[in-house]
């Protein structure tokens, strides 16, 4: 990957939206050469996917927590991955070192809806802790990784 390569990613990051043609423009190539270096990074899985990021609050969804949970039986962790799949308000899971298995970034509309998912999360088979962090406020969320 060159610098024309990351100045394309930083454009498509700042806006997905924009045509070939701004981009050829901005960046000073042929639009036939900006199209054939966006398909050899959407190819090469440089370029994950295209998305819209909506914003949470405007969707009803007030309260983002972390969901820290340990397994007695870490065989049991395969079943919990279904679960987690299924489950809308779970945005994140990451499986974890520490004192805990997993760790969830849950975005729901508000605490009765994360009550009912806690008690969900805690009734599947070999949970036998959670610990769960309220989030009071976010000062930085970053949709993909910074480039340099």
């Amino acid at each position: 990957m060159d610098k024309i390569d990351k100045q394309i990613l930083k454009r498509l990051q700042e806006n997905a939206r924009v045509t070939i043609s701004v981009l050829s423009s901005e960046i000073s190539l042929s639009m036939p050469a900006i199209s054939e270096r966006l398909k050899k990074l959407e190819a090469s899985g440089v370029i994950k996917q295209y998305t819209a990021i909506l914003n949470p609050e405007l969707m009803d969804k007030n309260l983002t927590a972390l969901v820290n949970l340990g397994f007695d039986n870490p065989s049991k962790a395969d079943d919990f991955k279904n679960f987690v799949l299924n489950e809308a308000d779970i945005k994140e899971c990451f499986y974890i070192t520490g004192d805990f298995d997993y760790c969830l970034k849950v975005v729901t509309h508000n605490t009765q809806t994360l009550e009912n998912l806690l008690t969900r999360i805690k009734e599947q088979a070999g949970v036998a802790k959670t610990q769960t962090i309220v989030v009071l406020s976010s000062i930085v969320d970053r949709p993909s990784v910074v480039l340099e």
